[in-house]
């Protein structure tokens, strides 16, 4: 089985495909961490994030993998490292190359190919995945999706500001819909789904229940 959940960026889509693979004993694929892993190496590296060669090359030995639904470069859980705001800056610019996509969407099906799946992203149902059995795109009012990645942050740390996040995410919805390869978009064949007023568990029933069907 293949599902593929798409949506822009504080849609709910990582919460809802972690419980929606763990309802049905399934492998969880969060995508976006996988270019977020390349964005945080990048950074460490103090690479270009516009040069196709160094980004291509710094995502080839990071080892990027993920172990219990984690993800791990060279077997270390980055899993709060790559939500930080410089890496919410940089992983739009890492995730347009060309070069870079093709090689994660290589890596992505090939993952397909032998497990039963949920991935989740901007192009799974249209690029990655799309022939997936199921498709769904979740999305939210800009106020709201800002709310939530607000609410995330570590309350023993300095954070954004709700302002600040929601410019953050207005400014990376442009860039992923604008991009030429792999645009946030919605599959012709997707199940749209306006979370900004459900609750997580009402959002899991309603895509376990459209599976089941």
């Amino acid at each position: 089985m293949k599902i593929a959940i798409d949506g822009p960026a504080g849609a709910g889509k990582s919460t809802i495909a972690k419980l929606v693979a763990a309802a049905l004993g399934i492998d969880y694929l969060d995508t976006g961490a996988m270019y977020r892993a390349v964005a945080l190496q990048v950074l460490k590296g103090d690479k270009d994030p516009e040069d196709p060669v160094q980004v291509l090359e710094t995502a080839k030995k990071a080892e990027i993998s993920f172990m219990n639904n984690q993800i791990c470069v060279q077997g270390e859980n980055v899993g709060e490292a790559i939500r930080t705001p410089q890496v919410n800056r940089l992983v739009s610019k890492v995730a347009k190359i060309p070069e870079l996509r093709e090689w994660m969407v290589e890596k992505q099906r090939e993952i397909s190919r032998t497990n039963d799946v949920i991935m989740d992203g901007r192009d799974i149902g249209s690029v990655v995945l799309p022939d997936a059995d199921h498709k769904f795109y979740l999305d939210a009012s800009i106020d709201i999706r800002a709310r939530r990645r607000y609410d995330e942050q570590p309350e023993n740390k300095d954070g954004q500001s709700l302002e600040d996040i929601k410019e953050d995410i207005r400014r990376r919805d442009a860039e992923d819909r604008n991009r030429l390869v792999g645009p946030l978009t919605i599959a012709h064949d997707a199940i749209v789904i306006d979370t900004s007023h459900m609750g997580v568990d009402e959002v899991v029933a309603m895509i376990l229940k459209r599976i089941k069907e």
